[in-house]
């Protein structure tokens, strides 16, 4: 019955509401995790909110095109030029333009706006192994077809880890190539084969970065690190426990009040999980597996392989992110630095989601074109058949 309902209307505006309450709630946390520390800082409350809402505002703009834009039109090599531009982007934080933030190189200061193209790189990967595996959708049979293909995701993935040392981004980068490619391609050992190596790399890159190697004993052993590299996740477990099932009250965290370092960010759900409880937390995860659900929805409603790839990057996307960023904030994982998707403070995130919504609404208008053209009767046609002396409509 759902699946009826999002074909006759093409777009799914359940998916677009639930879309816009993660924002609007997004925007409220941010607010409220990040007021005290702007005051301080910044003598302005409201600054990160509203930076975020700036960035909220062009991301709408950005998914209205990417809505408006036929999705076929991105199977051609313009989704390449996309993704070649954007691992461009990423060099740049080598450049004057790069900043560093907490000793981490991973933005771009344009004056008006500070980018991380890490974030974009995300869109750029899914639109271009979209295409490339669609393309080569024949050839994924072949060791070489296999690893031509699933190239960009690989390469995106370790331009990330080492020119931002950004290894949390990195992982998610490669599972959404994993992911799309898992979707068609008919030898499976390949992929076991890339995981390995790909395991292999993780633990030869944490060897020869010794920090990386001090957070997880930090997460093995947090009490032995408290003091440093385990503070902020042991800060947020506190605020999960101060807040207990039902919360302190909007607003009213303590642990946002200088304990939790840019509570804004990667700990936000610490925050939401103080203030609003258990219960808010999970309710928040609800909310994100109903747009999920949604998209769900529209991926199995689409019969063109590269739309269904598309919804199907976008999918990992959000999905695997919110697992990586709530498994860290409760120190099921070692820290990894990445944002919750549609509630984290950061410009570039957010807008990059957007624009990720923008294709799935697409996608789902393509989709209704198609049904519609399918249905249309064919005009008869007048033919003449010689051997029995008659004409007629076909």
């Amino acid at each position: 019955m759902e699946q009826t309902a999002v074909k006759k209307n093409r777009i799914d505006w359940v998916m677009v509401g639930t879309a816009l309450m993660l924002v609007i709630f997004g925007l409220v946390m941010i607010y409220s995790a990040s007021s005290y520390e702007a005051q301080i800082k910044y003598s302005s409350a409201t600054l990160f909110v509203r930076k975020q809402l700036i960035s909220t505002a062009v991301g709408v703009v950005g998914m209205i095109l990417a809505a408006v834009i036929p999705y076929r039109f991105w199977k051609s090599k313009v989704s390449y030029i996309i993704y070649v531009a954007t691992v461009a982007a990423t060099f740049l934080v080598l450049t004057r333009l790069g900043i560093d933030v907490n000793g981490a190189r991973r933005w771009i200061d344009l004056n008006v706006i500070t980018l991380q193209p890490a974030e974009f790189l995300k869109v750029g990967v899914i639109l271009c192994e979209a295409a490339l595996i669609y393309r080569n959708r024949n050839k994924l049979g072949s060791l070489k077809g296999f690893a031509y293909t699933v190239a960009p995701s690989i390469l995106a993935a370790a331009i990330v880890a080492l020119v931002t040392k950004d290894l949390g981004t990195a992982i998610v980068i490669f599972v959404i190539g994993i992911v799309m490619i898992a979707l068609v391609a008919p030898k499976k050992k390949y992929i076991g084969y890339l995981i390995a190596f790909v395991l292999a790399a993780g633990v030869i890159l944490i060897l020869i970065q010794p920090y990386r190697m001090v957070r997880i004993k930090a997460w093995l052993k947090p009490a032995a690190y408290a003091d440093k590299e385990s503070y902020q996740p042991l800060q947020a477990l506190y605020a999960i426990a101060s807040g207990g099932f039902f919360g302190k009250g909007l607003g009213k965290s303590t642990q946002k009040l200088g304990f939790i370092p840019e509570s804004e960010n990667d700990m936000i759900f610490s925050i939401i999980c103080e203030e609003l409880g258990v219960f808010g937390g999970l309710c928040l995860i609800a909310l994100i597996g109903l747009l999920l659900w949604r998209i769900w929805l529209m991926y199995k409603n689409t019969d063109d392989i590269f739309g269904k790839l598309v919804i199907a990057g976008i999918m990992a996307h959000i999905g695997f992110q919110t697992f990586l960023n709530i498994g860290v904030v409760s120190s099921l994982l070692p820290n990894t630095g990445v944002p919750l998707p549609f509630i984290s403070y950061g410009g570039s995130s957010i807008m990059a989601l957007l624009v990720e919504l923008g294709l799935v609404i697409s996608v789902a208008r393509g989709r209704g074109t198609e049904e519609k053209a399918a249905k249309k009767p064919k005009k008869p046609v007048l033919r003449e058949d010689k051997s029995r002396g008659v004409i007629y409509y076909q």
